[in-house]
């Protein structure tokens, strides 16, 4: 004899999927806030590596120390080029006898996975390279990519959209551009870095950047 589903039996299995459906999403949504953080992570140490393998000490130039090495971030905001907020960051090195802080198409880090390609996500400002060229590295822009919505960082100095390292691969902190003197209005980071990022659902990962060594890891 033919056996006909239960409505019991029917809701449970409406509840138990939707209960999988849950569960599968918000895996989804780690996934995606882990893959940005790992991500930063590993351009964090690409910075540092090119910091150290660049020594820009230069005696013949007294502003040598601005030429240092960093990874910026641009504000989550809409251009109005952009449909879409844009959240992303770069790695650059202001050239010599130009240092504005911010960076400019031939300051950014050639790309070493695809050397037709900067290490931008595209901003806004001075940078020519926007996200849908093809010079820029379409990851780097993290509120596409991975739906993040907002950077903070803490304890990293009062210019804290940035963070540079020296030759030693230590973390330098503050505006490079500001500066009179290799530590002045910058300083060599004493406390661990903390730097949050935080999805369109408010769910949130933090990368550290410990004093120091440089060494870049997730919290906890």
């Amino acid at each position: 004899m033919k056996k006909a589903f239960t409505l019991f039996e029917l809701v449970l299995v409406v509840i138990v999927v939707g209960i999988l459906s849950v569960a599968i999403v918000s895996r989804l949504s780690d996934d995606s806030l882990q893959k940005a953080a790992q991500q930063l992570i590993f351009h964090l140490n690409y910075t540092k590596h090119l910091a150290m393998m660049e020594d820009r000490f230069d005696a013949t130039d007294p502003t040598w120390y601005k030429t240092r090495w960093q990874l910026y971030f641009s504000y989550c905001k809409v251009y109005h080029d952009e449909r879409d907020g844009l959240c992303a960051y770069t790695i650059f090195s202001d050239k010599l006898g130009h240092h504005t802080g911010n960076p400019d198409p031939a300051e950014v880090a050639v790309n070493p996975l695809d050397t037709g390609a900067v290490l931008t996500g595209g901003m806004g400002g001075n940078l020519l390279v926007k996200y849908h060229d093809r010079e820029a590295t379409k990851s780097l822009n993290i509120g596409k990519k991975y739906n993040i919505q907002k950077v903070r960082m803490h304890h990293c100095g009062s210019s804290a959209k940035r963070i540079a390292f020296d030759y030693l691969g230590r973390p330098i902190v503050g505006n490079l551009a500001t500066s009179t003197a290799p530590y002045q209005r910058t300083r060599i980071l004493k406390r661990t870095c903390e730097i949050i990022l935080t999805n369109r659902k408010g769910d949130e990962i933090t990368v550290l950047v410990e004093p120091e060594t440089g060494y870049v890891h997730l919290k906890s």
